[in-house]
């Protein structure tokens, strides 16, 4: 139909006339309240913000000579954090003589994510930044 002609139609009927496909032959319209159709689009997406999930990273700090009741202590935060969604970040920094022998800390990061196997995965291997050693462990689906 005409464009003249639907718009007449959208006056009389106190609506508006709005573009669906621009690009489509011949362009199609639809005959609406377009206020109303904005504030329920606003609408929905508000509520699909609502339901979304926020994944923080939240950090531990070990040491390379941790003993093991810190190191029990410390595994089970970690776990809450990956049972609530959130992923974790271990780390080690390294002082003084230690940076030397950086394998007891990627041996203290192993055991780490062995023991939240479980609930969680190493995403990669643990890694030397400079002083500290980091290894992010993503929580399971």
């Amino acid at each position: 139909m005409p464009i003249s002609q639907a718009l007449q139609i959208a006056e009389e009927h106190e609506l508006d006339l709005v573009e669906v496909a621009p690009n489509a032959s011949p362009v199609v319209c639809k005959i609406m309240n377009y206020g109303k159709y904005k504030y329920e689009q606003a609408r929905k997406e508000k509520e699909s913000k609502k339901k979304q999930k926020v994944v923080e990273v939240k950090e531990i700090r070990l040491s390379s000579t941790i003993d093991t009741h810190d190191f029990d202590f410390k595994s089970k935060n970690a776990r809450k954090f990956l049972e609530d969604g959130n992923k974790v970040k271990a780390t080690i920094k390294f002082k003084g003589r230690e940076v030397n022998n950086t394998s007891f800390g990627a041996n203290v990061l192993n055991k780490f994510a062995e023991s939240l196997e479980d609930v969680g995965t190493a995403d990669k291997e643990p890694k030397l930044e400079g002083r500290n050693m980091m290894l992010m462990i993503v929580p399971k689906n």
